[in-house]
């Protein structure tokens, strides 16, 4: 028990489970939750923040004009895996300790991702909303089994996706700017280039990390790329694809649908987008499964000790 340090909680969603709650205060009895349900950021993250020697964030934004406010900061543990909300010179330049662990939710985002195929695959969005305005009709979809998967990024998420979709039947073919030869030999896959996956595809599935590589990865080029029968699933990071050009795509038929669970903008203001019968929305639950909570708020406990400057 570490009866000395003060930690602050930032995250809503950590604050408010009563199991990781008394984990941590059985580590960290003083503890100040975000029980107020506060969205912070900016001065109102300072003033939270502030008197704290260790912080656990989630979509907080953290940089350097928030860490040169707080000194007596020590580390910050991400709760969740992606880091794109957290300045990594901003944290060396002020030594700051970032406690993080990837592919906890792993498991969480590839069960979501199937249930988006299969979804799309048979139109369930749509038929859903005729049923709900009086039309009763059949759709003739198509199976998830046999269809062609290109997953790009083969990170955690990526290598625990690909066994899934082969347990369907499905062909697989991934694209990767790293290199992992025991991955691609133990599932027997190929990687290709990110034009021929486009290409080849009949459902695409993003899973990279969200930076000034990936930013708009998919623009509107490679999106034209796609088949017109393609699905475009996106759970990895809001600006990873064209939002715009994705919209006339989808009311021009030139993809046949996409389903998204995350935006450059959240929550996303584009109703024409939203309400479109090919697209499928939802507020960005990858890794809100129960296990995967758990999973992400245990990791991040465990990043107030076990931590480095990045």
């Amino acid at each position: 028990m570490n009866s000395k340090i003060k930690v602050a909680v930032c995250s809503r969603s950590f604050s408010k489970n009563p199991i990781l709650r008394k984990e941590l205060l059985e580590r960290y009895p003083l503890t100040t939750f975000n029980d107020a349900g506060l969205s912070l950021k900016g001065d109102s993250l300072v003033e939270f923040l502030k008197g704290h020697d260790k912080a656990i964030t989630a979509l907080e934004v953290i940089n350097g004009k928030i860490l040169e406010q707080l000194p007596e900061l020590q580390v910050v543990s991400k709760y969740g895996v992606g880091v794109d909300m957290i300045d990594m010179a901003a944290m060396y330049t002020y030594k700051k300790y970032l406690g993080w662990t990837g592919g906890v939710n792993c498991r969480s985002v590839s069960e979501l991702v199937i249930s988006f195929a299969i979804a799309m695959l048979r139109h369930v969005p749509a038929a859903h909303r005729e049923v709900l305005s009086g039309t009763w009709r059949q759709h003739v979809g198509s199976c998830l089994s046999g269809r062609t998967v290109g997953i790009i990024g083969c990170g955690h998420i990526g290598k625990d996706l690909t066994p899934l979709l082969k347990a369907f039947g499905c062909k697989v073919i991934v694209n990767d700017i790293r290199d992992y030869p025991d991955f691609y030999t133990a599932e027997d896959i190929n990687p290709v280039s990110l034009e021929t996956l486009l290409e080849q595809s009949d459902i695409v599935t993003i899973h990279t990390p969200l930076d000034n590589s990936t930013r708009n990865l998919l623009n509107a080029q490679r999106l034209s790329l796609l088949k017109p029968t393609a699905v475009l699933i996106n759970a990895a990071r809001g600006g990873l694809v064209d939002e715009v050009e994705l919209k006339k795509m989808l009311q021009e038929k030139r993809l046949a649908a996409a389903a998204f669970d995350v935006f450059a903008v959240e929550p996303p203001q584009d109703k024409d987008l939203l309400e479109l019968p090919n697209f499928l929305v939802t507020p960005h639950i990858g890794g809100s499964a129960q296990e995967a909570i758990l999973a992400m708020g245990r990791a991040a406990i465990n990043g107030l000790d076990d931590n480095k400057i990045p």
